[in-house]
Order: structure tokens, then sequence, then C-alpha cells
């Protein structure tokens, strides 16, 4: 189904934010008709010589071709090409697939004169249909005359599938010795559960930052934004998640966590891919609401979150919430699936910020008018505390519709 033909997500937010150039990095997006002719299907992300890669992959054990060539070249951490389609996963597509990447990749090392270890791939939409590679090597030889270094915006559509809008956020950096940008762009509405991290996100910045100490930031952002969304439970074949360094900004290098710069770059970059994971599932297929679970109390900050992820992926807690009925007891339900310790007796539930349930039993005066106008509105927040400890964790996810069920029974149509 071509994200055109679905209505906007309510959530969405109002107007897409302004990314400007990042040093070192050029784009370009083409029609190759991988799936619906005319559409923007193909992007091409170029990279100046020296910019390093970082990179986290779906753990699904079924993985697509591209997450297996990204993989099998990140060890080298050298970046001259991303090539990104939509349209086909190239997933579950056997040695054909692995064929297929093998010469999308070496087009594009061929007209960078670049080694094909440099080219890193990703394929998005539809799993188990064989990809026509040809139409995308068809596209690519008119791109690099189009290569623009301000074209984040067209590339953010390009990856959509049944996205119903484009993804972006961008930051801006003080260090101590000058000025670095960050911008980021993903899509994903359905088959988000991400465990790396259909998801994909890519983020580049002009800071110098050693390959080594980008991956080890990347991975850190991740596990707290990517890793604690979700929007059905399902992770998908493709999940890809990179971050490219070009070190064209004029700042020192930044080789190591105990340098104070490398703090503040990671916390940008974490309320960047914060950002987009929202998005991410603010645009989750059908959804009406954006749900905020927030856990407190468990034994652990990881067990906190693999709660907060039974609730956030409960669909009797998604659905109550898309009917509008605040029935906390799907919540505690929720919590007792988990597989975390917890204890009925010290257990706390609240919803919008009013206590319904403490110590094991629902609040002797609790007012359900308050929670019931919270239901009724764009934002959920739902809480538990667990009671056992200081672990914490907040996941963001969305409600289960009707729309849901329409689209995905429709997607390949």
């Amino acid at each position: 189904m071509a994200s055109s033909a679905l209505p906007v997500s309510p959530l969405a937010p109002a107007a897409m934010p302004d990314l400007p150039p990042v040093a070192g990095v050029r784009i370009a997006t083409a029609s190759a008709g991988i799936k619906t002719p005319g559409r923007t299907d193909l992007m091409l992300m170029v990279f100046d010589p020296g910019t390093v890669a970082a990179g986290v992959f779906t753990n699904s054990l079924t993985p697509s071709a591209p997450v297996d060539w990204c993989r099998a070249q990140l060890p080298a951490h050298q970046a001259r090409a991303l090539l990104v389609n939509s349209g086909n996963a190239n997933a579950f597509t056997g040695a054909r697939g692995v064929a297929s990447v093998t010469r999308s990749v070496a087009s594009v090392a061929e007209m960078l004169r670049c080694d094909v270890s440099a080219v890193y791939v990703a394929s998005t939409g539809v799993i188990g249909e064989p990809l026509a590679d040809a139409k995308i090597t068809a596209a690519l030889p008119g791109m690099p005359a189009s290569l623009d270094a301000g074209a984040w915006h067209p590339a953010a559509r390009a990856i959509m599938t049944t996205d119903t809008f484009p993804k972006a956020a961008t930051r801006e950096i003080m260090l101590s010795d000058g000025v670095v940008r960050l911008n980021g762009i993903a899509k994903g509405s359905g088959m988000i559960a991400p465990d790396m991290a259909t998801m994909l996100s890519f983020i580049a910045t002009d800071a110098p930052i050693a390959a080594p100490l980008l991956q080890q930031m990347l991975q850190q952002s991740c596990n707290k934004s990517f890793n604690c969304m979700t929007v059905d439970g399902d992770t998908s074949t493709s999940d890809s998640l990179m971050l490219f360094a070009t070190g064209k900004a004029p700042v020192a290098a930044i080789t190591a966590m105990h340098d104070p710069r490398a703090a503040v770059v990671q916390a940008a970059l974490d309320s960047l891919m914060i950002e987009l994971a929202q998005l991410v599932a603010k645009d989750g297929e059908g959804a009406q609401k954006f749900i905020t679970v927030e856990v407190t109390g468990a034994k652990s900050d990881a067990a906190a979150r693999r709660i907060a992820l039974s609730i956030a992926n409960s669909p009797l807690v998604k659905t109550a919430i898309a009917g509008e009925d605040a029935n906390w007891g799907r919540i505690v339900m929720a919590v007792g699936k988990s597989g975390e310790e917890v204890d009925r007796d010290r257990l706390a539930i609240a919803i919008g910020g009013v206590t319904i349930a403490k110590d094991g039993e629902r609040v002797a005066a609790y007012d359900e008018a308050p929670v019931a106008a919270h239901m009724q509105g764009r934002e959920i927040h739902l809480a538990a505390d667990i009671g056992l400890g200081s672990g914490k964790a907040t996941v963001w996810t969305c409600d289960l519709t009707h729309g849901y069920i329409s689209i995905n029974a429709d997607y390949r149509s």
C-alpha cells in the first residue's frame, strides 16, 4: 500500500523542522518504480572521504540481505555512500537477494570510484518478493547530478512505506571549540518493536568522532530511544540504525568518552533519537493516541523496561486506550505477565497522573471522572510503580485501532 493512500496521522507534527546541511553530506532521490510507478522510492546519501560509520541492526534471526551486508562491512567503519530503497524489503529472498545487494553496491562504488566496503544499503517494504535491482541500477546514473546538501526532506519521504508523514530532527551542538551539527531521518509505522536496534533511521554529523566512540555513542542512544519504543511488538527483518560522522566541522577530534565534549554530543544524540523514536510511535499504523508508559520502583532499569514494554505491547491495553476506556485492570495484567519480579501488594497504578490503585488494591476515594477526561485526549500517560527498588524506564507506543487491521490486511494489494 502506498503511503500517499493513507490519511496523515492526527499525531503528526504541524510541520517538518528545517534541516540545515551537514558538511560532508550530499543527498539525491529518484523514482525507480520499485513498487509504485512515479513514487520517489530511492535515496542516495554520499559522504566525503574520511567519513566513519556506526550501526545497530535487528536481532531478528531472519534478517534481510541488506542487513547482512551492512553488518559485514561495519568493522571497517569507512563510509562513502548509503543507498536506500522503499517498496521492497529484500528480505527472505535467498541468493537472489544477496545478488541484488551485490549488484547495487557495485554500481554505487563504480559511480563514486570507491571500495564496495564503503557502501551501505537498506531496503524496506514487502518481505519475500525478489528485488528488481535493475530498476535501481538504471536510476543510479542520473542521481549524482542532483546531489544536494539540503535534500533532507526529500530523503525522509523517499524511505517511507506505510508512514503517513516524514520524520526528521536536527540539533546544533555548541562545543567548547566550535559548533557541530546533527541531522536525522527515520521511517517506521508498522512491524515496530526494535530489538537491536519495518524501522530505518539514518543520522549524520560533521563532528570528528573516532569510530569506536561513535559506535559506543550510537548504542547508548539506541537503548534510550528506539529500544524504548514499540508499535505492535513485531521486530522487523530490516531494522537498521546508522550514524555517519564526516569530521568536517572545524573542531578538534573527539576520541574518548572522558573528553567533556563527548558528553555534550551524547546528550544531543540522545535527544535527537528520542524525538525520532517518538515520531515513529506517533505514526503507528492506524494510531489515534500517543502513549507514554512510565515504570518506577522495579528491581533494575532493565526490569523496568521489560515491564513497561509488556504494558506497551499489550493488545488489551492498547485497544482499551483506543476505546477511551480507563480499564486499569489491563495494566495490572500486563505488569503481572512481564516475567519480572513484582509484588501484587506493593503495586501502584496511575493514569494521567491520577493514582487509581495503590498497595495492591483500588484507592478508596478513586474518582474516574478526571481519568476518563484524560483518556479522551491525544496523549495518554500510564504509570506503574512496582515498589521493589529504584529501577525505572519510560517507553512510548500508540493505541491499537481498526485502522491497523485495515492497513495490514491490504498491505500487499
